[in-house]
């Protein structure tokens, strides 16, 4: 078996992404020849060690990262300063610190400042997931086929960026280099912007007179249960994400409310080339999903 890129691999956070990284590292042996998982409450840790799938545990993420040549942030992005302020003086000289967040500036803004000048940080984002969340949600198979986003810094070390990128090959992903503002605005029209539109659509159903909700339950179509999967995702998580990512996410909202008029005032006034127009572009991008294999 290959040498692990890693001696000891460091998961702040054991949520989805944290425990479907634990599950891979422990079951291949290439990515790290110790895997410590650190999480905010006991009893998610005692659950870490039932399932197996970390080395040893630790409740204080100062002594999780000590003797570390690997730190992962894996907690909601809003937890990321607190957590860098706590470990960063226990880091060692040449470790790589690195995280999962689906935004990145403000990743950047709230790790970068506080890491110790002999530290590399390669942000990173896994642009894989599921509506589950916690320990008992992962699985070794998350990312396959799937895309990383690796964001690294200017003048930020290429050996240190390359090991973060073969990580994620080992855990099945594919790669893809990306500027820190043009990843935000990527992942607020492909993931962010639809997660916002999920949460509201379910919060619109919520607010119906009793007896239509009901009917709204009972007689769901696919479209309205494909928006209740997003809508069970981790409240946590997306309320971080939202207010992380303000600037893009509100950019892309605008621009689908601009587009959601258009289509009102054709359906209003009976515009039918329009409205066909609009639902064939929907179907090419499917088409194009399909090919790409990311459907």
């Amino acid at each position: 078996m290959a040498e692990p890129l890693f001696k000891r691999l460091v998961l702040l956070g054991v949520g989805l992404i944290g425990s479907s990284v634990a599950r891979i590292a422990m079951e291949r042996g290439d990515i790290a020849g110790e895997v410590v998982a650190n999480a905010r409450t006991q009893a998610t840790l005692d659950r870490v060690m039932e399932l197996g799938i970390a080395h040893r545990v630790e409740l204080d993420p100062a002594e999780a990262v000590k003797g570390a040549d690997c730190v992962m942030f894996c907690a909601p992005v809003g937890a990321f300063a607190a957590l860098a302020e706590a470990v960063a003086p226990y880091l060692e000289p040449g470790c790589i610190v690195t995280d999962v967040g689906s935004t990145k500036q403000s990743v950047i803004r709230d790790i970068a400042p506080l890491l110790p000048a002999a530290v590399h940080f390669v942000p990173a984002h896994p642009m894989a997931g599921t509506e589950y969340s916690g320990p008992d949600s992962g699985f070794t198979t998350l990312f396959q086929g799937r895309w990383t986003l690796i964001v690294p810094l200017p003048g930020s070390d290429a050996a240190a960026n390359e090991k973060i990128a073969e990580l994620w090959r080992r855990c099945g992903s594919m790669i893809e280099v990306m500027e820190p503002a043009h990843h935000d605005r990527v992942v607020a029209i492909v993931s962010h912007l639809p997660h916002l539109l999920a949460f509201t659509i379910c919060g619109t159903a919520d607010d119906l007179e009793d007896e239509s909700r009901q009917q709204v339950l009972r007689f769901a179509a696919s479209g309205f249960r494909d928006f209740t999967r997003i809508a069970a995702s981790d409240p946590a998580m997306w309320r971080d994400i939202f207010l992380n990512n303000r600037e893009a996410l509100l950019e892309m909202l605008a621009r689908f409310m601009e587009d959601a008029q258009a289509m009102a005032r054709a359906v209003r006034w009976g515009d039918p080339a329009y409205i066909e127009e609009s639902i064939k572009r929907g179907r090419k991008i499917r088409r194009s999903l399909i090919e790409l294999k990311q459907a």
